[in-house]
């Protein structure tokens, strides 16, 4: 059996492959964005990789990750530290996209979250962190119904069993 991290390494190599999206007319500006290895005891999951992303490959890269890092910061986690030590992923694996009106991204749909889900269900499983950062709406309706607004969960602890996210998380 392969170890963690050539498991990993694989992983990767067929994420980079990946033309599931392509094929079913979604139009592909950058490829997948996602950093860390399979020693990784945080992940950190956000909903998709913006423009800046996914030209330099490498999560929370622009404003978004200004303000991820400042808030860590205030708990107590340098960013280079984080970045060396945390795996970092997304709901969807690629950008998807400007939103219509211009302002921001485009969030992915439903359909291009399921294409991606199997992506995220083996990084999930590989890295098996002990701890899940999930950073915005998309991410935290991972474990949440799609009713729980997201006032109502920011700032707080969920524990789950580790086999959560690999299931429906409406089924949970």
């Amino acid at each position: 059996m392969q170890s963690k991290t050539h498991q990993l390494a694989a992983l990767h190599d067929e994420l980079r492959q990946c033309r599931r999206c392509l094929e079913e007319g979604y139009w592909i500006e950058t490829g997948p964005v996602f950093s860390g290895g399979a020693g990784a005891q945080v992940m950190l999951i956000g909903q998709a990789p913006g423009i800046t992303e996914g030209q330099v490959k490498r999560p929370f890269n622009a404003g978004s990750g200004r303000r991820l890092f400042q808030w860590l910061g205030e708990a107590g986690w340098d960013e280079t530290e984080f970045r060396a030590n945390a795996y970092m992923t997304a709901v969807t694996k690629c950008y998807p996209g400007s939103s219509k009106n211009g302002k921001g991204d485009r969030v992915p749909t439903p359909f291009e979250q399921a294409l991606c889900r199997p992506w995220l269900d083996q990084e999930i499983r590989l890295i098996n962190p002990r701890l899940m950062l999930l950073v915005g709406g998309l991410a935290i309706k991972l474990l949440h119904s799609n009713s729980t607004r997201l006032h109502e969960i920011v700032g707080t602890a969920a524990y789950f069993p580790p086999e959560a996210l690999a299931a429906d998380p409406l089924n949970f």
